[in-house]
């Protein structure tokens, strides 16, 4: 396949990228999907600390990315290796962002996702299992308990990601981040860790079905430290994140950087999403 320039997604997106979508592609990755999926909840059932899930995801990961006939660029990869541990944050654009990011991060870590995950049948388990931190961003006290639990998880020396806009973006911009990452890391002491991703939203946007490959970019920030920051420096952080990651995502994307409000107006207005 000829290698296209990122740009806007077409649409409709041409008609032999849809009968690869329907007919290649999206069978071979539910399939894949569902072959290591099924090695990895077999895993969990006879391993203790998740080490050997996590590779499988890494080798999921991997062949969803190639699956998508997307080649992915990793800049400052030398970022990953300044500290052992680290909130490692990105914004999300895809559901093709997980695989890109277990596929690139040559390291085991633990992502921090919504608590509705743990709700569903067989995945639920699978994911308490492999040693995932659940959060409750609907309800906020909740959220602070299981935040608590992230922080557990850092201090015992393992890396946790998340994605701090809580979910997709409908726009590919980047959206609120809510202050779990800068609440963890502060009360963990250690760094946070801001990364962008770029092209990910163009492959396959929310709410769609069919892959449109380009080419792919994980850029890598330097670490933002945290130590002498209080928890009333939560919001402060969290602006430092949000700026550096925009920052890193329009420095590689072919959209304009908007003028966006102060995020400290922002998080002042949604204090209780932490």
């Amino acid at each position: 396949m000829t290698r296209r320039p990122l740009g806007p997604r077409p649409d409709p997106v041409p008609l032999s990228n849809r009968l690869l979508s329907l007919f290649v592609q999206a069978p071979v990755f539910f399939a894949s999907t569902a072959f290591f999926g099924s090695l990895s909840l077999a895993a969990s059932f006879f391993e203790k600390d998740g080490k050997l899930q996590h590779r499988i995801a890494q080798a999921w990961a991997r062949a969803s990315v190639a699956i998508s006939s997307c080649p992915v660029t990793i800049i400052g990869v030398e970022n990953l290796r300044k500290h052992a541990v680290a909130v490692y944050a990105c914004n999300h654009l895809s559901y093709m962002d997980t695989p890109v990011i277990f596929g690139s991060l040559p390291f085991q870590f633990r992502i921090v996702a919504r608590h509705d995950l743990w709700k569903m049948p067989f995945i639920g388990g699978h994911l308490r299992r492999s040693g995932q931190v659940s959060v409750n961003v609907d309800n906020p006290r909740a959220s602070i308990s299981s935040l608590g639990s992230a922080v557990k998880t850092l201090k015992s020396g393992m890396p946790l990601f998340i994605f701090p806009e809580g979910g997709r973006t409908q726009t590919g911009h980047p959206s609120i981040f809510l202050n779990g990452p800068a609440f963890m890391a502060i009360r963990a002491q250690v760094p946070m860790v801001p990364m962008a991703l770029i092209g990910t939203h163009e492959l396959l946007p929310i709410h769609t079905n069919q892959f449109y490959p380009v080419p792919i970019t994980l850029a890598i920030g330097e670490p933002i430290e945290t130590t002498g920051y209080t928890m009333r420096q939560v919001d402060e952080l969290t602006a430092r994140l949000r700026d550096e990651i925009c920052r890193l995502y329009y420095a590689h994307s072919y959209l304009p950087a908007p003028e966006h409000p102060s995020l400290q107006a922002i998080t002042e207005t949604s204090e209780s999403n932490v």
